[in-house]
């Protein structure tokens, strides 16, 4: 099936008992035992609804196996701690989403896991591995400055250097990068955001190697981060336009980073759809899509970042993403506000830095909205 299939069709279990075409919703926490081959309990990340998404993610993904979350910082820190120990050591992007940059400089340390942050670039990834490093962490494109990494060549050198190799593939979504073909281990999704895609679920979504996915499963069933039914099937659901939502989104984003790109108001835009971007050719290689997420600096030393918020009648000043309405951000007090002035400052977060996420409105009417907000 092509992947605009898979998205209605994967994982899907009409009702046997009333002939209805949406898969069954089963609330059940408790369930009978003696006699039973499983026992099946909702923070064993078992039971039919969870296998369901479960299924769908991984046909998108092109993945063996997986477990759902509550949250995607479950499903981050869930994974982390699967492969990681006393002694071990952990290799990461320095510009990561800010819940995970802080997750690791505020708890490694006391599990006596030490870690290194480095730049967005495969050379550089591959020359901190060290011999008790045992999980390289990326993300591309990144948040919220949307920079671009060799996925392929990260894959080659954790699997040489014997590590696991976990990406978080948010900002794409499977509709437009699939990092198990570029040969990364663990892919993660905070499912909040596009596989949700309507702003009204939280949930987090690892998918794997039948293997490994036991592994993470047996940590999340002592840390408990479980989805519950009712939350899944609004996840199945929405999972079922993933492909039209993210298709629109990104057709919508290389107008807008078009226009903010020749806009005089604008300092930099951030986006790897541009030719400009210094990712470009890498994200070409390696993306479907470039994804629907852009970031931009304000120029005007007049106009402030909340001012320029404030002007916006379309555009919604908001936290999160992904969503089918347009929002808009500035990472300093919102996704990477847990991280201190000085990460923010050597990542390259500015206080006049907006990160947009562009949603499936008329790309037209975004653009206006933006044109009149820039008018001091």
């Amino acid at each position: 099936m092509q992947i605009k299939t898979k998205c209605v069709h994967s994982g899907e279990c009409p009702d046997l008992l009333t002939g209805g075409v949406n898969t069954p919703v089963y609330p059940s926490t408790a369930h009978k035992y003696l006699n039973a081959e499983d026992v099946y309990y909702p923070r064993y990340f078992n039971t039919f609804n969870q296998d369901v998404i479960v299924k769908k993610i991984c046909e998108l993904e092109g993945a063996e196996n997986g477990v759902i979350f509550s949250s995607g910082m479950a499903a981050v820190t869930t994974a982390l701690l699967t492969f990681l120990k006393k002694g071990d050591h952990i290799v990461l992007q320095d510009e990561i989403y800010g819940g995970s940059h802080a997750f690791v400089d505020n708890f490694c340390e006391q599990f006596g896991i030490s870690f290194s942050f480095v730049s967005t670039d495969a050379e550089a990834i591959r020359a901190a591995i060290r011999p008790e490093t045992r999980v390289v962490y990326i993300e591309s494109p990144t948040n919220p400055l949307l920079s671009i990494v060799d996925i392929r060549k990260v894959g080659a050198a954790a699997k040489e250097k014997n590590c696991v190799s976990i990406i978080d593939n948010t900002f794409a979504s499977p509709i437009n990068q699939n990092p198990f073909e570029l040969g990364i281990d663990v892919v993660i999704h905070s499912g909040t955001k596009y596989l949700g895609g309507h702003s009204d679920l939280t949930c987090g979504a690892v998918v794997t190697s039948d293997e490994l996915a036991e592994k993470i499963r047996k940590t999340a069933t002592t840390f408990g981060g479980n989805l519950n039914p009712l939350s899944c099937y609004i996840l199945q659901r929405s999972l079922k336009t993933l492909s039209i939502r993210v298709n629109q989104q990104t057709q919508n984003a290389m107008l807008i980073a078009d226009f903010l790109d020749n806009n005089p108001n604008v300092e930099k835009v951030f986006y790897p759809g541009l030719s400009s971007h210094p990712g470009n050719a890498i994200a070409a290689e390696q993306m479907n899509g470039f994804g629907a997420m852009l970031s931009f600096e304000i120029k005007n030393p007049e106009q402030s970042a909340n001012e320029f918020m404030r002007k916006l009648k379309l555009i919604r000043p908001a936290v999160s993403l992904g969503g089918l309405e347009s929002t808009i951000c500035d990472p300093a007090s919102t996704s990477h506000v847990k991280v201190s002035a000085e990460v923010r400052k050597r990542q390259g977060i500015t206080d006049r830095l907006l990160r947009l996420s562009i949603g499936i409105e008329d790309a037209e009417d975004l653009i206006q909205d933006l044109k009149q907000a820039f008018e001091v």
